[in-house]
């Protein structure tokens, strides 16, 4: 059997067919996404070597963003230089967002209808159980000791009782992992966090020892291009927007507000949540409450990063304020989605262009990884937030004289829970039987 060697490698076209299937089928959140590409590249194509994809992947991790989409996209450069690289991450994304432009649709359109919303209503208490996994396996990952604990405990609290802004909690868990690093490295070494590189599964494309291609090696003048690049594909259409619409429109406000959610998004989606729920929800207006659970809800259960759901933030907002009218609400939304896609994700390819020839200067530095190790720790702390949040909008049920408790819609979060941390199900397969389940109770009138 031929290697990738004896081919003479990887065709660009073949990798653009595997980037488009896999942006298809990148259910699972970034944990199966990272599974399907590991499977795929390093176990079966062996386009490259299970070490240089891990040692990738702890480079992503260390940065804002989403990291099986950076993943994807540094493979990708790393491949077929910048252009693989921007192909790569860009497949990852676009048939999420035609689904989700589509489906946001017709969650506005035909929400209210009986199957539909028993759809919902069996999904968002299995939500809010996968939102407490996610906090159960960051937290087993990354609360290595009690500095770290108590991290995460000051971050729960500075979000929930103080009400404190994201981004203030996380540059205060940034200082403290640069103190800690300083004067306790003890307790902020990198943990690693993914298996040794021991596994072998033959020669690869790109192998332990490959040298690192020509377009891969640092220069100050392919840095300084990529960034410089990066800020005129994010100051033309700012200042479009602004100049067409004024700095007060919705659609400029959404760019504005995204390009900060972008660079805040250390810990992935589950993360930054809060910080688009308090913008897109308390600040602006763009969506109510239980609709920031429905997108949660519709971004597990469709292709490609979970942060995708700041198209379905966009859409409603776009289309819930009219932007372009009463008569084009549809485009009013798709337009708000893609704009807001683009001011997301625009910063993770320059990161990854920009910072790839640099991976092997910093990786491993304390300096540079200590204040990651304490921003991952109040992860922790403001996901378990995010948690109560879901479970406060699924579960209760606000009233003038006193709210009750949905108790099928708590019996469905039990029973989720018990099928992801007992029997270890799939998030697919839990919010597809919880999904099923909502249908047969609205259908029935017994859901709430």
């Amino acid at each position: 059997m031929n290697t990738p060697q004896d081919t003479g490698g990887v065709s660009f076209w073949q990798a653009f067919r595997f980037w488009l299937r896999l942006g298809c089928v990148s259910f699972g959140g970034p944990a199966g996404q990272i599974a399907i590409m590991h499977q795929e590249l390093v176990e079966k194509r062996r386009w490259i070597s299970e070490r240089r994809f891990l040692h990738a992947l702890n480079y992503c991790m260390l940065l804002p963003g989403p990291e099986a989409q950076q993943l994807a996209t540094y493979i990708g450069w790393l491949m077929h230089k910048r252009l693989g690289g921007i192909v790569a991450g860009a497949l990852f994304v676009l048939p999420s967002l035609a689904i989700l432009v589509a489906v946001s649709w017709l969650y506005l359109a035909f929400g209210d209808v009986p199957l539909v919303a028993g759809l919902f209503y069996g999904i968002k208490p299995a939500v809010t159980a996968i939102v407490a996994q996610a906090a159960h396996r960051i937290g087993g990952r990354a609360l290595k000791n009690r500095a770290l604990w108590a991290i995460a405990i000051a971050a729960f609290v500075a979000i929930f009782v103080l009400h404190l802004p994201f981004p203030l909690t996380v540059a205060a868990a940034a200082l403290a992992g640069w103190l800690g690093g300083h004067y306790t490295p003890q307790y902020f070494q990198a943990g690693g966090g993914h298996a040794a590189a021991q596994a072998s599964y033959g020669p690869a494309l790109i192998d332990d020892h490959t040298p690192t291609p020509a377009h891969a090696h640092f220069r100050w003048a392919g840095l300084l291009g990529v960034v410089l690049a990066g800020l005129v594909l994010w100051a033309l259409p700012m200042a479009a927007l602004t100049l067409y619409f004024g700095w007060q429109h919705t659609l400029t406000q959404m760019g504005w507000f995204f390009t900060k959610a972008a660079l805040l998004t250390f810990g992935g989606a589950y993360a930054v949540l809060p910080y688009v729920y308090q913008g897109a929800v308390g600040q602006y207006g763009w969506l109510t409450p239980t609709q920031m659970v429905d997108g949660l809800a519709l971004g597990e259960t469709t292709p490609g990063p979970l942060i995708m759901v700041v198209a379905f933030v966009g859409f409603v907002g776009g289309y819930v304020k009219g932007v372009f009218g009463p008569d084009s609400l549809f485009l009013a939304g798709t337009v708000a989605a893609c704009l807001v896609t683009w001011f997301t994700f625009l910063p993770s390819f320059v990161f990854i262009l920009a910072g790839g020839p640099l991976v092997e200067s910093t990786h491993g530095n304390l300096k540079f990884t200590a204040p990651l190790t304490g921003i991952t720790a109040a992860v922790v702390g403001v996901i378990v937030n995010l948690a109560l949040f879901f479970a406060y909008h699924v579960l209760y049920r606000p009233a003038p004289q006193g709210g009750t408790i949905d108790w099928i819609a708590l019996a469905i979060a039990l029973a989720a829970a018990v099928a992801l941390f007992k029997f270890k199900r799939g998030v697919i397969e839990v919010i597809v039987g919880s999904a099923l389940i909502g249908c047969v109770l609205s259908l029935s009138g017994l859901a709430g």
